[in-house]
């Protein structure tokens, strides 16, 4: 076949997913291995080349050409090929990935965050392709993003550029995993919503289902399909969680003024349950020179695929 792929990676706090894909995005090869079950570096890198060494041998095997290896990782910087105190990793401090990898496959190595590898996936064969101007919201454990302007994605000075989910929303608000009060993460994400959920249980005498359940096991999507069978407390957790988002969405408008705004990750498959009330609150919040100009979607891609596709786009932009 004689054809050019690219590897994309896309590590997670308890996956890690990879692919083997080909420029039109079609995901040839793919495989996973536990993130979680690997507290040591060393032994996640030899996990990885077992599960990954196969799929790159049968690629080859059928004369095809490995470019590279794009990478999305949590706080991973695309200056440096490193991951960074990325709290959610069982790695602590700096990680010199890129230089890791490389040595493990013999193949040049691209690192970036984990929701600018999304960004890069929806743009390059997605709901954003053909835009130049987006944001892509990333609502997972926590809340992501990348920031697209003028067709480039936006890394800052120092690679960190994009950290949306660390915007301060409430003064001394919820405690977030960075340390820091008031994370938009703490109230919007998956993790976010449950907060709000056991908050208004603790707080109020409403009746809902999940009064039957332990806090322990009451998870976001729990908590959407109570909203959608009409429990008032899911909804009145859902709204709450819309409101917050579409607020924080309509300051990032004011600074990149964007054409869309594409929610993706796991909360986001709530759909118009989230999607709706969160577009009614962002153009209510918006400023008017902006107000009904900006699109609110979903991700056109699947949840699985984003990633590795936007990891492996990396390798095409990569300079011989």
């Amino acid at each position: 076949m004689n054809q050019p792929l690219a590897v994309g990676i896309d590590i997670g706090g308890t996956n890690s997913v990879f692919g083997i894909v080909d420029r039109r995005g079609n995901i040839l090869y793919q495989g996973s291995i536990k993130t979680k079950d690997h507290q040591d570096i060393s032994l996640y890198l030899d996990a990885l080349h077992e599960g990954l060494a196969p799929l790159l041998d049968k690629a080859m095997g059928n004369g095809d050409e490995i470019k590279g290896i794009g990478i999305g990782a949590p706080n991973g910087n695309y200056y440096h090929g490193s991951i960074e105190f990325a709290p959610n990793l069982p790695w602590k401090g700096v990680i010199p990935l890129a230089n890791l990898i490389r040595d493990q496959f013999g193949l040049p190595v691209v690192v970036t965050n984990d929701a600018n590898a999304a960004a890069i996936g929806e743009m390059t064969f997605g709901a954003a392709k053909g835009m130049r101007d987006f944001i892509m919201v990333t609502l997972g454990t926590g809340l992501g993003s990348g920031i697209v302007i003028n067709g480039q994605l936006v890394y800052g000075h120092d690679g960190f550029a994009g950290e949306l989910g660390h915007v301060v929303m409430e003064q001394e608000g919820r405690l977030c995993g960075c340390g820091r009060y008031g994370c938009l993460e703490t109230y919007v994400s998956a993790t976010g919503i449950v907060r709000t959920m056991l908050e208004l249980l603790r707080e109020k005498k409403t009746d809902s289902v999940l009064r039957k359940l332990k806090p322990a096991e009451i998870t976001s999507k729990i908590v959407c399909d109570a909203a959608l069978a009409g429990d008032q407390l899911a909804l009145e957790a859902v709204d709450y969680t819309a409101r917050v988002l579409g607020s924080a969405l309509a300051n990032f408008i004011a600074f990149s003024s964007p054409e869309a705004i594409v929610l993706f990750g796991g909360l986001a498959r709530a759909g118009d349950l989230l999607l709706e009330p969160t577009r009614k609150y962002m153009h209510a919040s918006v400023l008017q020179i902006w107000r009904d100009k900006v699109k609110l979607i979903n991700s056109e891609l699947k949840e699985s695929d984003a990633a590795i596709l936007g990891a492996s786009a990396l390798v095409w932009e990569m300079k011989e």
